[in-house]
C-alpha cells in the first residue's frame, strides 16, 4: 500500500479511537516518511512527540497498522532535526474515586478545545496535554511560566478539565494567596483548631493533581513555603502530578527557598510567550465566533487590532468588548477600519508598550546618522539613508519582540520581504565589518540610556 494511502486511513481510524484534542495534539501532523527492513518511519512535528507517542501510543498505532497492511512494523518517530528514538514504558492510569467539580475549583469554560494554538505556545500546550493524559506519571511537576495574560491559567484549567473527565481523579485548582490563606488559617493559637488542621490536610495531601496558580506570591512568607515544600514532597513522593505557574522561571523566583526552586526544576518547564502577529489574529477570530455582528466586521479590522494590541490575549479582548460595545451603541451596516479606529482610538494608545522601544531605536539611529525620523520612514533609497534604515530595521528585530509585519508598518509600511532583507544584509554585514558592529553598539548605548 502506498505509504499516504496508508497513513491517510490510519489516521481516519486513530481519530475514532482517542479524543479530539489528542487526534489534533499528537497525530495530526505526522506523516510516514519510508518503510525499510521492517522498520516504519513515522514523522513528528517535535522531539516531544517522539518520547510521547512511544510511551502512551505505541501499542495503538502498531494495532491500526497490523490490521490495515497484514504485518506488524517497529515504530520510529522521528523529527527533521533528529532520528534518535526513546523507549521508555509508562503505566496505565488508575482510576480514583470521584471529586466534583466545585471541590476542585475548576473553571469548565477553559478547555483544550477553546485554546488557541501558535508557536509562542504550542510547546506548552503540548506538554500540558501530556500531562492531562498521564497525570503524575511523565512530566512532574509541570512548571508553565510567563507573562500575565498569556494564557497559563488557561491551560491549567484544561489540565484538571480533562483528568476530570477522562480519569475521574481528585484535583484541586488554588491560588496561592488561596494556600496562603489556607495556612494561616491552621495557625491560629486555638485549643480547638485540630479539626482545621486536619481539613487542610485533607484538602492539600490526598488528592491526585494539586494545581496551583502565581506560584511567584508565596515570596516572603517563610513559613507558608515550609508547609508548601512538605505538600509538594509528600504528593510528589506519591506519584501525584503537581502544576505550578508563574510569571517567571524557577530561576529568578530569588524570594523563594532554594530547596523549593529546585523541585520545581524536577519535572519539565515550559514557558509561553506573548502571541505573534498570526497567533493574535487567530485568537481575535476565535473570539469573535458566534457573536452577532463578527460577520460586520472586515479582515483590515482583525489585522489593525492584532498590529495593535501586542501585549496579550486579556488586551485582545478587551479590543474585542469595546469594539462590539461602540458597534451596539453605533448600530453600523458594515465595522470597517475607520470604524475600528474611531471605537478603539483611546484603548489602542494604552496597549501600545512595545512601540516605544522601536520609536527609541529610531530616534537613536537618526541622531547618529544625523537625519530625521521621517527620513526612515519615506521612500528615498539614497545611500544616507537606506543604510540606517536597514540598520534601524535590523535593531528592531533584534531587540525587540515586534513581528515583521509590525516593524514594517512603522518604517513607511513596507513589506515583509523588504524587512527580512534589511535584516539579512545587516546581519551578514556584521559577520565581516567591524566598523559596521562598532556603530551599532553605540548606537545600542544611545537606546539604554
Amino acid at each position: 500500500m502506498d505509504n499516504n494511502l496508508l497513513w491517510s486511513n490510519f489516521l481516519q481510524i486513530v481519530k475514532t479511537k482517542i479524543s479530539p484534542v489528542s487526534y489534533d495534539t499528537w497525530f495530526k501532523d505526522t506523516k510516514i516518511i519510508k518503510q525499510d527492513n521492517n522498520i516504519l518511519s513515522i514523522q513528528v512535528p517535535m522531539v516531544f512527540h517522539k518520547k510521547f507517542l512511544n510511551e502512551t501510543y505505541y501499542d495503538l498505532i502498531d494495532e491500526i497498522i497490523t490490521n490495515l497492511i497484514g504485518n506488524s512494523f517497529d515504530l520510529e518517530f522521528i523529527t527533521e532535526e533528529e532520528i534518535n528514538d526513546e523507549d521508555d514504558e509508562l503505566t496505565k492510569d488508575t482510576v480514583d474515586n470521584e471529586y466534583t467539580r466545585i471541590n476542585s475549583n475548576l473553571n469548565p469554560k477553559y478547555t483544550f478545545e477553546n485554546f488557541v494554538i501558535g508557536d509562542s505556545n504550542r510547546f506548552a500546550q503540548t506538554a500540558a496535554v501530556a500531562v492531562a493524559e498521564q497525570p503524575g506519571k511523565i512530566y512532574n511537576p509541570l512548571f508553565i511560566h510567563g507573562k500575565s495574560g498569556l494564557g497559563k491559567t488557561h491551560l491549567m484549567h484544561a489540565i484538571g478539565n480533562y483528568v476530570l473527565q477522562n480519569n475521574n481523579k481528585k484535583i484541586l485548582y488554588v491560588t496561592s494567596e488561596e494556600f496562603i490563606s489556607d495556612f494561616i488559617g491552621i495557625n491560629k493559637k486555638d485549643e480547638n483548631n485540630f479539626p482545621v488542621i486536619e481539613h487542610f490536610k485533607e484538602k492539600y495531601r490526598k488528592i491526585d493533581v494539586l494545581i496551583i496558580d502565581d506560584i511567584q506570591f508565596l515570596g516572603g512568607a517563610e513559613k507558608t513555603q515550609q508547609e508548601f515544600f512538605h505538600t509538594f514532597n509528600n504528593l510528589y513522593n506519591s506519584n501525584k502530578q503537581i502544576i505550578i505557574s508563574s510569571d517567571r522561571s524557577p530561576d529568578d523566583l530569588k524570594l523563594l527557598e532554594d530547596r523549593l526552586r529546585t523541585r520545581f526544576r524536577w519535572g519539565l518547564t515550559v514557558d509561553i510567550y506573548p502571541p505573534d502577529f498570526e497567533l493574535r489574529c487567530k485568537i481575535l477570530k476565535d473570539k469573535m465566533t458566534g457573536h452577532e455582528v463578527a460577520n460586520l466586521v472586515n479582515k483590515e479590522v482583525i489585522e489593525y487590532i492584532a498590529t495593535n494590541c501586542e501585549n496579550d490575549v486579556r488586551h485582545l479582548e478587551g479590543a474585542i468588548t469595546r469594539l462590539y460595545a461602540y458597534a451596539a451603541i453605533m448600530g453600523p451596516d458594515e465595522i470597517n477600519l475607520n470604524f475600528a479606529v474611531e471605537a478603539l482610538k483611546d484603548y489602542i494608545g494604552t496597549s501600545l508598550y512595545i512601540t516605544n522601544n522601536i520609536t527609541k531605536i529610531q530616534k537613536a539611529v537618526a541622531d547618529y546618522y544625523k537625519i530625521t525620523i521621517d527620513d526612515l520612514k519615506n521612500k528615498k533609497r539614497t545611500a544616507n539613508i537606506n543604510l540606517p534604515r536597514q540598520i534601524a530595521i535590523y535593531l528592531c528585530r533584534m531587540t525587540t519582540e515586534e513581528t515583521i509585519v509590525k516593524i514594517g508598518l512603522e518604517f513607511g509600511n513596507r513589506n515583509h520581504s523588504t524587512v527580512l532583507h534589511a535584516y539579512d544584509k545587516i546581519n551578514n554585514e556584521l559577520k565581516i565589518n567591524n566598523e559596521l558592529k562598532e556603530e551599532i553598539n553605540e548606537i545600542k548605548n544611545m537606546i539604554v540610556n
